[in-house]
């Protein structure tokens, strides 16, 4: 199938994009311990800046949202400032960018918090072997389970995290509400059994995430934010037996905002629960009216079958981007990629190397064809 349905402009809200294809976000741990933006993440997002949209990696809301070694905030003057670095970057190559909004939640350990527990909607151990934390290896910890008073304190923690990254000169903002962190934890009846107002029901889970999207939509216009969600994702030990009534529900309501698009996790990217059959774009589809993102598994031509097909109006791509910064002209020009298969190099270091050092098609092909010194 032709592919040209990846390479039309699309209007998202009142900004347009050159294509179709989307930068998944990446969590890529080179920000440093001081979890602070920096010039070789400038570099790595302005190499990818031919994508529609880039949607930045997963980017800590608070110093309680964090859980990932050398993941980068948005949560101090310093964080903001410091994006500003990347957000320019990819705006000085015609590129577009999201920041993607996270608390990881249960998906922590003490040992970044100062010994505290870390949190989650109630207290259901992930059911994992390992974590990576500052000091190694680590098991899974029972986590805390938040008072109701806690809880429009993390919403607020969205809110101002919105407002930072308005300053930082993003395009717009996703929710992570996906992959088991904390407003998918709130929302799947295996990790959440609260007996107050945000437990207990579809209905009652759901409210966590449609007061972080209150609260993100009163600093940015809705259709400059996106929400992230994986109704079929086993990652992090999640997948509930009513995930279909809760993830169409949670589309319905979510599409009363008018929103700039709906992320969903369509394919096997991070495992399949196994609970019934896989909710598709098509299922999404009958309750959300707005534009449907789709991510996981796809190549460029099953991506143009969606768009051409009216599944989907955007396509994510994660790790083909990792390996390809000009994975959107490789696509267009029907070129090879750049093998993917070799994840140790990914975090191997904190510098360049799986970074910002995998070649553009035509740097390769100078390569191969230069005369030997």
């Amino acid at each position: 199938m032709s592919a040209n349905a990846l390479f039309t402009p699309f209007e998202l809200g009142d900004l347009t994009l050159s294509n179709r294809i989307v930068m998944a976000p990446l969590t890529r741990a080179r920000a440093g311990e001081e979890r602070l933006p920096n010039e070789i993440m400038a570099e790595y997002y302005a190499q990818r800046s031919s994508a529609g949209l880039i949607i930045s990696e997963a980017t800590t809301i608070s110093e309680q949202a964090n859980g990932w070694n050398e993941s980068p905030g948005i949560y101090t003057d310093e964080m903001e400032e410091r994006w500003k670095l990347i957000t320019s970057s990819v705006h000085e190559k015609g590129g577009r960018i999201f920041l993607q909004l996270w608390h990881m939640g249960r998906a922590s350990h003490s040992s970044f918090h100062n010994g505290e527990l870390p949190v989650a909607p109630s207290a259901v151990r992930l059911n994992e072997d390992y974590i990576h934390t500052p000091t190694g290896k680590q098991p899974y910890e029972v986590p805390r389970a938040l008072e109701t008073d806690e809880i429009p304190g993390i919403v607020e923690d969205y809110r101002r995290a919105a407002e930072r990254a308005q300053a930082a000169g993003f395009d717009g903002v996703e929710i992570h509400a996906a992959n088991g962190y904390l407003i998918d934890q709130f929302l799947q009846s295996k990790t959440n059994h609260r007996t107050d107002q945000y437990g207990g029901s579809i209905e009652n889970r759901y409210r966590f995430l449609d007061e972080v999207v209150e609260a993100v939509t009163s600093v940015w216009p809705s259709t400059r934010v996106g929400v992230r969600l994986s109704p079929n994702g086993s990652f992090n030990d999640m997948g509930s037996p009513d995930y279909r009534e809760q993830f169409t529900y949670a589309a319905g309501q979510l599409n009363r905002y008018g929103l700039g698009y709906l992320h969903v996790l369509d394919g096997e990217t991070f495992g399949v629960h196994g609970l019934g059959e896989p909710m598709t774009l098509e299922d999404f589809r009958k309750v959300f009216d707005g534009p449907l993102m789709g991510n996981g598994s796809y190549d460029r031509d099953s991506a143009a079958r969606a768009i051409a097909e009216g599944r989907a109006e955007l396509i994510a791509f994660g790790r083909k981007f990792i390996s390809n910064p000009d994975l959107v002209e490789r696509f267009r020009n029907g070129w090879p990629l750049n093998d993917d298969a070799d994840m140790s190099v990914w975090y191997a270091t904190t510098g360049a190397k799986g970074y910002t050092d995998f070649p553009t098609y035509r740097e390769s092909r100078h390569e191969a064809t230069a005369p030997a010194s």
